[in-house]
């Protein structure tokens, strides 16, 4: 039987073509206006996944 990708994670994480797996920052849907000026400028660049969270990942993106 084919194996799959996981497609919902496969919508929220990106593989750069260097194998690492970057995510988007929490909390930057909604309340924008309460936040510092700082934050709202760092959280529009995605962060790369580390650790655990990335072995994991790694399994359901290319199987």
């Amino acid at each position: 039987m084919k194996k799959k990708k996981h497609k919902s994670a496969a919508k929220r994480f990106k593989v750069k073509p260097s194998g690492k797996i970057f995510r988007r920052r929490a909390g930057y849907v909604h309340k924008l206006s309460k936040k510092r000026p700082q934050y709202r400028r760092q959280a529009r660049r995605p962060v790369e996944v580390t650790g655990a969270d990335a072995r994991r990942l790694r399994r359901l993106l290319t199987s």
